[in-house]
């Protein structure tokens, strides 16, 4: 019995006369799957090569964090103590439109970045300012 959702396929058995390593070979070469449920056959289906959407994504280091969490402190007038973490929302924190437009500004400053306009609109919460910051700087330094 085979499985098709999107352009993935699984295999919930596998029944045929090939040895174990046959069989992986086969199902790795595969292009096409015809079922057979309760004894009932369907046509053939077709599978398409699926585009590449492998994306790598990681969480940018603490001391990273630690500084962009620094930064909205002073551009909110946050106390020290205050609960600012990488989950934090700007939002949740006070922070309007123009709040989140300076506190952009205090990263470009801090970091030695420039952000366009469309990704610092994207910028949510702490953890994606501190993403976003090691992206530029890697992209920067390459």
């Amino acid at each position: 019995m085979a499985t098709v959702i999107g352009s993935s396929t699984s295999f919930v058995s596998l029944s045929c006369s090939l040895k174990q390593n046959q069989a992986l070979n086969r199902v790795s070469k595969l292009n096409s799957v015809s079922l057979c449920v309760n004894g009932k056959g369907f046509p053939s289906l077709k599978l398409r090569p699926a585009p590449l959407r492998f994306r790598v994504c990681c969480e940018a280091k603490p001391h990273t964090v630690d500084k962009v969490c620094q930064i909205v402190r002073k551009q909110l007038a946050l106390p020290d103590d205050s609960a600012v973490t990488g989950e934090s929302k700007f939002a949740a924190l006070g922070a309007d439109s123009l709040d989140t437009v300076e506190i952009v500004m205090g990263l470009e400053e801090e970091f030695g970045i420039c952000v366009e306009e469309e990704t610092a609109q994207s910028i949510a919460t702490v953890q994606d300012a501190a993403n976003m910051i090691e992206k530029l700087i890697e992209k920067n330094s390459a």
